[in-house]
């Protein structure tokens, strides 16, 4: 034994123990960063005509999310078929520097809301842009922007097998 309350080899000991403590939280972190992660992806590109595609994965929950732009500023859209417009929570369209139009009564998946009708001067997906797109910003609690149906009916919807492929229409202006 010496003066310091330990041999050596219990000092090296402990110290391997917290060693090995310290890279099973390391690696408990970096597995649970990747399920959360869902499994979610989007990829875009063009197709042997020179369409531009964006093709998204399916995440653990069944969604669709897809990084993209409002206005040039950086945004993450949840795919929403179902939603009439593009919809913002009244925090992220604020965040954004949107006008709020005419306040109007809108149903949601929650039921009726309050809401401003918007227009945004451009929406970008991938390699899929659309200008002038009519939008509405919504009073109630959460927290998406869903990227609806103003957006989604100028392109082409494909859903298989996990993904769904959008696309631009054969012969389709990029701004019809």
């Amino acid at each position: 034994m010496n003066d310091y309350g330990g041999d050596s080899n219990t000092r090296l000991g402990r110290r391997m123990l917290w060693l090995a403590a310290f890279g099973m939280l390391g690696a408990l972190y970096l597995f649970f960063s990747m399920l959360d992660s869902g499994g979610g992806g989007m990829v875009s590109s063009v197709d042997s005509n020179g369409a531009a595609m964006v093709v998204l994965e399916q995440d653990r929950s069944g969604h669709y999310v897809a990084e993209g732009e409002i206005n040039g500023k950086a945004v993450t859209f949840l795919v929403d078929t179902g939603a009439t417009d593009v919809a913002l929570p009244e925090s992220a369209a604020r965040a954004l520097g949107l006008q709020f139009g005419p306040r109007v009564q809108v149903m949601t998946a929650a039921g009726p809301a309050t809401a401003w009708m918007t227009r945004l001067d451009e929406v970008a997906v991938g390699g899929i842009r659309r200008r002038d797109v009519r939008a509405s910003i919504t009073a109630g609690e959460f927290d998406s922007i869903l990227l609806g149906m103003s957006f989604l009916k100028h392109y082409s919807l494909q859903q298989q097998e996990g993904k769904l492929v959008i696309s631009q229409r054969q012969g389709a202006l990029i701004d019809e």
